[in-house]
Formats: structure tokens, C-alpha cells, sequence
């Protein structure tokens, strides 16, 4: 590994200062697993850094170190890239797959779960983690810490997570020998969600599925929206009446009408809850009235509902299947095949 050097491309006090915090919490303790040598980086995404590249920005690496960096009290281990972009300053980091996969598990779901439900975290992280990394090779970061991919909170020591993904080092879901989209969500209720309803696109191995998820805080929840707040988010203005316009194979809302003194807006549902926040509208799974100025929802779930649902994945557990029944579950006719970098 190369030792850390940074230049200073400019003047600019938040550049120096920048690269003085990155040295004060410089660590000699370089903590990687050398058990794979295969690796991932990690595009930081958090209040401090929301911002992501856009497609064709010019981007700068200002410097790299390798040891432990403290973010917002997340400890990031590994190497750390630092990068100049057209909008900002970007933080990669690059460790060790497994190293990274404990991370996320940690991030994604609980400590305390069944390990059976872990393991088929472990393997669905990684799945997703590797198709990414094929699909962003050439990019600065092959995936991103935020929910826009799947949580990464940093280093994990848990002995449990740790035990979750070395039983299943190294295994990755394939069909047809490839790497799939392993796309997982949180909670369902009733019925995961047909691919292509979310994203446009189906997959062979990707199927709604009946789904148990009565564990999950979100089985049913509720959330009073201002439409003041609802036309902020759609960048709408005199909103007078919304109806749902359609619904998915599933029974989701899949296409809203909204009403305003210009007229008729059809709105995808999905689309409202990216502009709403998705923890605001946890899912697409809902109803609604009207009560003066506000929307009341009513709904099931949580996430976009497509391929293996977390909660459910933990009942399953508990009634004793493993995780590789919980997989073939929720991807058919996919195959566990250790994954090979080459």
C-alpha cells in the first residue's frame, strides 16, 4: 500500500483544514481481514456528505491513508480516498468484501436476530455488493453507504454478525452463473412486490411471494402529511383534490392523480415517497382521506417491497428454516456459488 500523501490543490481554508482533520485522526493500526484480498469501495454518504457524483462530474483524488477514520461518530477502517468533485468534497472508502458485508448486516438488520436470518442477510449483501461492484468497476466508488444501495455503518465487531458471514464466506447468489440484483427490502406484509412494478424491468428470480411479516414495527403504520408538505415535495403548487389513479399487481399504489388549478398531474407512487423521504411514506402499500388540509395514510410495510423481506426472513428463522431455504424462498431458482473475482 502506497503511505498517505496529500497535496493542497489550493488556498482554500476548508480544503487545508480538511486534510489536517484527516491526518489528526490518522491511526498506525491498520485493521483489514486478510482473509479475502478482494475489495470494495464504499462511496460515505451521511449528513455531513449527502452529495453523490453525478454521471460525468469531474472528479479530482486529492489524497489517501489507510487506517481508521472517525466520521460523525462512525469509525470507517480500511483505505480512505478523498476526492474533488464539481459539487463538493467525497469520501471512499476501500476494505476488504467481508469486512465490508459485517458492516452492512450490522446496518441493515439486528445484532440479536437468528443466525439463520443473518446468514441470509450476509449472503444478499454480499450478492448486492458484488453486482454493483461489476456493474460501477470504472467509477470512483462501486456502491454507496446509504439506503440509495444498502446501509454501511463502518467497522463491526459483533461476534455474532462475524459468525453470520464467515460460515458463509464467500457466497454469493447466481443464476445462470452470474451474480443477480439481490434486491431485499424490510418489511412486506402479505406479499412481496413484482420487480417490475418498482423498477421497470423483470427478473427470472425475482417473483411476488407470499410474505409474513407480523414482527415488523411496520406491519401497519400511520402518517398525517400537510399537502403543504406534499406540494413542497413534488415542486406543485394549489393542490385541491389527490386520488389513486392506479394499482400494482399486488395491490400497491402504483400511480397517483393530482388535482391543482393547472389541471391533472399523474404522479408515480414510488416517485412520491423519493420526495416525501422514505421513512415520511414508508411504502407504497396505503391508503388514504382526506381531512381539511391534511392526508391521512393508512399502510403496510416498509421499502419498495421487491425480493427478500427482512422481517419475514426472521420469522422463517424462528420457525426453523435455514438460510439457504429463507434464499430459495424469496429467489428461485437461483444457485449459492462462492464468488470468484476473476
Amino acid at each position: 500500500m502506497k503511505s498517505s500523501k496529500f497535496k493542497v490543490q489550493s488556498s482554500k481554508l476548508k480544503d487545508f483544514l480538511f486534510f489536517t482533520f484527516c491526518f489528526l485522526l490518522f491511526t498506525a493500526h491498520y485493521s483489514l481481514s486478510t482473509a479475502y484480498a478482494e475489495t470494495i469501495k464504499v462511496l460515505i454518504v451521511n449528513e455531513l456528505y449527502p452529495k453523490i457524483p453525478v454521471k460525468g462530474e469531474n472528479t479530482e483524488k486529492l489524497g489517501r491513508i489507510k487506517g481508521d477514520l472517525l466520521v460523525m461518530g462512525t469509525r470507517y477502517s480500511g483505505n480512505i480516498e478523498v476526492w474533488k468533485g464539481d459539487n463538493g468534497l467525497y469520501l471512499v472508502n476501500e476494505l476488504p468484501l467481508e469486512d465490508y458485508v459485517m458492516g452492512v448486516v450490522a446496518g441493515e438488520v439486528g445484532a440479536d436476530w437468528e443466525i439463520e436470518a443473518l446468514k441470509a442477510q450476509a449472503v444478499i449483501s454480499r450478492t448486492y455488493a458484488v453486482y454493483q461492484k461489476k456493474v460501477n468497476g470504472n467509477s470512483i466508488y462501486h456502491i454507496t453507504s446509504s439506503v440509495l444501495h444498502q446501509v454501511y455503518k463502518g467497522s463491526n465487531s459483533d461476534s455474532r454478525i462475524a459468525r453470520a458471514v464467515t460460515e458463509t464466506s464467500g457466497e454469493v447468489l447466481t443464476f445462470d452463473n452470474k451474480p443477480i440484483e439481490a434486491f431485499y427490502h424490510s418489511t412486506s406484509c402479505e406479499s412481496t412486490e413484482n420487480p417490475e412494478e418498482v423498477f421497470g424491468k423483470s427478473y427470472p428470480y425475482l417473483k411476488a411471494v407470499e410474505s409474513k411479516c407480523d414482527l415488523s414495527p411496520y406491519y401497519i403504520w400511520e402518517r398525517r402529511i400537510q399537502l403543504n408538505e406534499i406540494e413542497k415535495a413534488l415542486n406543485i403548487s394549489g393542490i385541491q383534490e389527490i386520488t389513486i389513479r392506479s394499482n400494482t399487481s399486488t395491490n400497491r399504489v402504483k400511480e397517483i392523480d393530482v388535482k391543482t388549478t393547472s389541471g391533472i398531474t399523474t404522479i408515480n407512487a414510488t416517485d412520491l415517497r423519493k420526495a416525501l423521504g422514505w421513512n415520511r411514506l414508508p411504502s407504497t402499500n396505503f391508503t388514504f382521506t382526506k381531512d381539511g388540509d391534511t392526508l391521512l395514510f393508512e399502510g403496510k410495510g416498509y421499502g419498495h417491497g421487491v425480493g427478500l423481506c427482512q422481517w419475514c426472513a426472521l420469522e422463517m428463522a424462528r420457525e426453523g428454516k435455514n438460510y439457504k431455504d429463507i434464499l430459495s424462498f424469496f429467489y428461485p431458482g437461483t444457485t449459492i456459488q462462492l464468488y470468484e473475482s476473476h
